[in-house]
């Protein structure tokens, strides 16, 4: 499977509705501590905007409303996966993308066949606390040898003037979140993330 080479993760549909118009075709949209009804009402649009524009929308954590919302992609951390019936979400018919920061993670995704492999933080991240401090580009080519055909995506602590260096270590896909979120004028960062990418 060929991917979009570029993609975003953003905490709110409002910024599906700014960034789609640009050209981005491969997002993922990770809303955290919401009542449902909100997220259902952020996913529904989500989707339907995302298939307005042609794009691929990714649904974080949230398996069981992807499925009821008849989305295509979800994407699973490893905690994640503990709690989730991935039989249900391929019996539902969506494609699924897993988080891996080391060898076992690596191991556990691989046996349930993921549409994609994330592979992060490759650099030193804020968006979260994790134990992982940094991976660093060269990992991503041993993943890549593990992984084979299947998508890999980098993340964690990645801008448009670190792109390159991900896909020349094997990336197939380099996933941005704060670069964009916490950009003066995030719309020309997109745009820059889309020329670096094309």
């Amino acid at each position: 499977m060929t991917l979009p080479r570029f993609y975003p993760i953003f905490d709110d549909v409002a910024w599906l509705r700014r960034m789609l118009p640009l050209g981005v075709k491969f997002v993922q949209l990770r809303i955290k501590d919401q009542p449902q009804d909100v997220l259902r009402a952020q996913l529904t649009e989500g989707r339907d905007l995302c298939r307005a524009h042609g794009a691929l929308l990714v649904v974080n954590d949230h398996w069981q409303l992807a499925i009821d919302l008849g989305c295509d992609w979800v994407h699973l951390g490893q905690e994640d996966l503990d709690a989730a019936d991935v039989a249900a979400i391929r019996s539902a018919g969506l494609k699924l993308g897993i988080s891996t920061h080391d060898k076992a993670e690596l191991v556990r995704a691989l046996a349930l066949k993921p549409d994609y492999v994330a592979l992060g933080p490759i650099y030193p991240t804020i968006l979260k606390k994790m134990k992982w401090h940094q991976q660093g580009v060269e990992k991503l080519s041993e993943w890549k040898d593990r992984v084979g055909d299947i998508p890999l995506v980098a993340i964690g602590g990645m801008s448009t003037d670190r792109a390159a260096a991900a896909f020349d270590a094997g990336a197939d896909v380099v996933s941005a979140v704060t670069d964009i979120a916490l950009h003066d004028d995030p719309e020309s960062r997109v745009r820059e993330w889309l020329e670096v990418c094309g």
